[in-house]
């Protein structure tokens, strides 16, 4: 019989725990008394939807949730769910109490979320077998089970969807406090040394997100150990991101770009998202889910009903000058 393997300490960063998860203090007091709740109840969560930027935790906080409730967690993503019976044969084999996950759930087919509706209920599952006259419909009975929704764009579920979720559970950008935190703990799990000052300067400028913030760690350890450095300070962390070409407000590349397209070409807005997105040489919608929400978080963009407009933080972090 073969030994399991032992899973390497980089795919064990994610906390276990709502104690081991930092930040998002409000959320994670409301998720205890939830858990805490149901558990004693003996019955399963209410339906959770998570919804915030791409990297702020929502697969984390599902994960933790089933940990936390003992049970298993299934995970898929709206766009897998083409058919009916795709959902179908993920929920007829829940346990009781189980948790289906369904990253991107805003994806989620229409036909298929009409499917759902029931199962969110009533736990019965209504499904049309065979075709024309001869179809017959047949109700399926399910273990009670919960349902964790993640979506970066709330406004793009209908609202009866929306309204079947018990918890709405909204994830708001880290600070850099909680985010140096989220360093330390990240870098003693990988075995890297880093200093305080060091995973401040890394959470400064990690665009207020925990993947980004355990991205750059990654990256400046590379730096480190190739220049021979044992210990991460502030001067190294500062040098290694700037060879990453991540600024001291945590814009990239792309993030200047697209301000000085703006600024440049545009004459500071306003300028519609798609011609913007052209002229980025970039997709619409990595924009706007991506870039978009940290420029306007941090004042740099403004968004407006003839389209995005750069501030006038946006020319004095760039060096230039309003005409």
């Amino acid at each position: 019989m073969e030994k399991p393997v032992p899973r390497p300490a980089e795919e064990n960063i994610r906390p276990r725990s709502l104690e081991e998860f930092v930040g998002q203090d409000d959320l994670r007091a409301n998720l205890r008394v939830f858990i805490d709740a149901a558990r004693d109840r003996d019955r399963p969560l209410d339906h959770t939807l998570f919804y915030g930027n791409p990297g702020l935790g929502k697969t984390t906080l599902a994960q933790i949730m089933a940990s936390e409730l003992g049970v298993n967690l299934v995970c898929t993503s709206g766009p897998v769910l083409e058919r009916s019976g795709d959902l179908a044969a993920i929920l007829t084999s829940l346990a009781p109490r189980d948790i289906l996950f369904v990253d991107e759930i805003h994806r989620m087919p229409v036909q298929v979320e009409e499917v759902l509706y029931p199962a969110l209920e009533d736990f019965k599952l209504d499904l049309v077998i065979g075709q024309g006259p001869a179809a017959r419909t047949v109700k399926l009975d399910l273990e009670p089970f919960t349902l964790a929704g993640a979506t970066t764009r709330l406004g793009l579920i209908s609202s009866p969807m929306r309204d079947r979720f018990g918890i709405l559970a909204k994830l708001e950008y880290y600070n850099p406090v909680d985010l140096s935190r989220i360093i330390k703990r990240s870098a003693r799990i990988l075995g890297i040394d880093i200093a305080d000052d060091g995973a401040m300067e890394i959470g400064r400028r990690a665009r207020g997100t925990p993947r980004i913030a355990n991205r750059l760690l990654r990256r400046v350890r590379d730096f480190a150990q190739v220049n021979g450095r044992e210990s991460i300070g502030a001067a190294e962390a500062s040098q290694a991101l700037a060879k990453l070409d991540v600024d001291e407000q945590g814009l990239d590349q792309m993030d200047r770009k697209i301000l000085e397209v703006i600024i440049r070409h545009y004459n500071g807005g306003p300028v519609g998202i798609k011609t913007l997105a052209a002229a980025c040489a970039e997709e619409t919608r990595t924009i706007e889910d991506i870039y978009e929400p940290f420029l306007i978080q941090r004042g740099f963009l403004k968004r407006t009903p003839r389209g995005r407009m750069a501030t006038g933080l946006a020319y004095k972090h760039l060096g230039l000058y309003l005409t």
